[in-house]
């Protein structure tokens, strides 16, 4: 693939035909668009790998779903990679695998290893009211999104109906619960910060309620009842 002075231009891109052999369009500074006889256009960056300085082509994506414009942004972006020794190819599957492993992490895989660790200091019945009520409340809507995509807004809001109907004691426990979830994920690494933090106080906290107290003059029957 020799280089060339000339630059590619949207209406060149549009109309490149079909051959029989597929061939390559340059653009410069290692970008490609490769024709196939199928019709395929897609958009290749050649570079030469650091250390071994072996020529290796990178797919980019396909025209027209990859604008000529957006193809040499990113042809860009692998050039200062390549800048500093990182190779873009190694660079390209790094980062999927990353984000792969970020979408397996959701709120409710991260939520179960948390309560099975807290289930060791926890009675029989309190685990399963956490269970019941993240099962109920939370998992629903916010089970399966990402860990990394969980935010205040869209919790708030997966929260709001119990607001309406008054069950403050409950948000109070799921907003507990929900933030215990986000500072373990933080301490095992899976994500930088709780973005959770604060949602407690978009609601009402719930009200006290004293337990009533006993006259004077009761208290000689509280003492007969306690003996028998």
């Amino acid at each position: 693939m020799g280089n060339t002075t000339s630059r590619l231009t949207n209406t060149l891109v549009k109309q490149s035909k079909v051959r029989e052999k597929e061939y390559n369009l340059a653009d410069g500074d290692g970008l490609y668009l490769r024709i196939r006889p199928s019709g395929t256009r897609s958009w290749l960056f050649n570079y030469p790998r650091p250390f071994s300085k072996q020529r290796t082509n990178l797919s980019l994506g396909k025209y027209p779903y990859l604008s000529l414009a957006d193809a040499r942004s990113e042809a860009q972006g692998f050039k200062h990679l390549l800048a500093k020794d990182v190779d873009p190819k190694a660079y390209v599957i790094e980062q999927s695998k990353k984000e792969g492993l970020a979408y397996l992490t959701t709120f409710e895989v991260v939520a179960k290893k948390w309560l099975a660790r807290k289930r060791e200091n926890i009675s029989t019945s309190y685990y399963k009211k956490i269970t019941s009520r993240l099962q109920l409340h939370v998992y629903k809507k916010l089970g399966k999104t990402p860990l990394h995509k969980v935010n205040a807004a869209d919790t708030i809001e997966i929260l709001e109906p119990l607001a309406k109907e008054g069950k403050l004691e409950t948000i109070d426990n799921i907003c507990g619960w929900i933030n215990e979830i986000m500072v373990y994920a933080v301490n095992t690494g899976l994500i930088f910060s709780n973005p959770l933090s604060g949602i407690r106080k978009a609601f009402n906290a719930p009200k006290t309620v004293n337990l009533p107290t006993l006259k004077p003059e009761e208290l000689p029957e509280l003492m007969l009842v306690l003996e028998l």
